[in-house]
């Protein structure tokens, strides 16, 4: 039997200022026609905005039953300090909701590690051994790297056949670091050494700030166990 491709699910262009605006409705700092509104004015018709409207509520205003707690945690530490990064806030929720998203993301990490720059096709051919030779596959890659790219976290060449690296924005609050640590894990799905968890891929346009491991030692669902040579690695602590 042929195996089924992975489903897409991240199949819109997101600009920040929605991604922003919908998390400012889900922590009550505006209203839902103020989203509405900036939805109208950039969207030729009901049917375009509803789709765009689906990729916001999965991100913030109606996220999985599964991911509430965890945009619960992100929408805390919105309100206790709004000046706190939307687009690292936005990133942490699609790499979690959305697995192509984070599959995108984690291709243009590695790609770009050594030199800070990749082709558009280089991500298209990887993303295609994965997701299949489609249309849509094409199609929505460019939606998510143009999202990445108006949440300021990515460059284009005019041509658009370049994409590099920006300089990476320190997360040095604790509980953003928490936060994205968690995230990160959620998205891999596999336990991180200590070590590298700051360098993975999927957050490349992120460092985390100094002193992790004391950070993360302190939060509940994350745990830190190292082997008999003294190596540290962090997972989640699923609850039972």
């Amino acid at each position: 039997m042929r195996p089924t491709a992975p489903k897409i699910g991240f199949d819109r262009f997101i600009r920040l200022e929605w991604a922003k605006r919908a998390l400012e409705v889900r922590a009550g700092l505006t209203e839902l026609d103020e989203l509405d509104v900036l939805l109208d004015e950039a969207h030729s018709g009901p049917s375009a905005k509803k789709k765009t409207r689906t990729v916001l509520n999965r991100l913030w205003l109606e996220p999985r039953k599964d991911l509430e707690p965890f945009a619960q945690r992100a929408v805390e530490l919105f309100q206790s300090s709004p000046s706190t990064s939307p687009a690292a806030l936005t990133w942490g929720m699609a790499i979690v909701t959305y697995p192509f998203f984070a599959k995108v993301a984690e291709i243009v990490g590695r790609l770009t590690s050594l030199q800070g720059d990749c082709t558009t096709a280089e991500v298209h051919r990887r993303m295609a051994e994965i997701y299949g030779e489609r249309e849509g596959t094409r199609r929505m890659t460019n939606m998510v790297l143009q999202s990445q790219i108006d949440w300021g976290l990515l460059n284009r060449s005019d041509n658009g056949k370049t994409l590099t690296r920006k300089k990476a924005i320190a997360l040095e609050e604790p509980d953003l670091m928490r936060w994205m640590a968690t995230a990160v894990l959620e998205a891999v799905g596999r336990p991180i050494g200590l070590g590298t968890l700051d360098a993975q891929p999927v957050i490349y346009p992120f460092v985390l700030g100094d002193n992790l491991g004391f950070v993360l030692s302190s939060a509940a669902d994350l745990e830190l166990r190292a082997d008999s040579a003294g190596n540290q690695t962090v997972s989640q602590v699923k609850e039972a």
